[in-house]
């Protein structure tokens, strides 16, 4: 089963920046779709983003333009830049790999807290 690893969380102030990293143990990471996920509290989880490797990353309508999703396949690693927070970006954030070869894998990290608040 693949592990993976998330870092980057905190408390910051609204306007603030923050960039979450979600390193992945195992081989064949680039043929990955890698995710980020964020759950608040009594909420659903809900897709962040996404990022296949040579394909355009997929964003939340309420992230686009303050959100990037990054991957360096080199290091196993997905990486979520986050500008200009709002407090309503406030939420526990979850890396997800999912892939389908060569066997199907869908695994998630332990998350991160993200608090936006002053």
């Amino acid at each position: 089963q693949v592990q993976l690893v998330e870092s980057g969380g905190g408390l910051v102030q609204p306007g603030g920046s923050l960039r979450l990293s979600c390193a992945a143990s195992g081989s064949f990471f680039s043929f990955s779709v890698m995710g980020w996920y964020r759950q608040a509290p009594g909420k659903q989880r809900e897709l962040v983003a996404d990022i296949i490797s040579g394909g355009n990353p997929h964003y939340a309508d309420s992230v686009k333009g303050r959100f990037t999703i990054s991957r360096d396949n080199a290091k196993n690693t997905v990486y979520l830049q986050m500008n200009s927070l709002k407090p309503e970006d406030t939420a526990v954030y979850y890396c997800n790999l999912n892939r389908r070869w060569p066997s199907p894998v869908d695994s998630w990290g332990q998350g991160t807290q993200v608090t936006v608040s002053s």
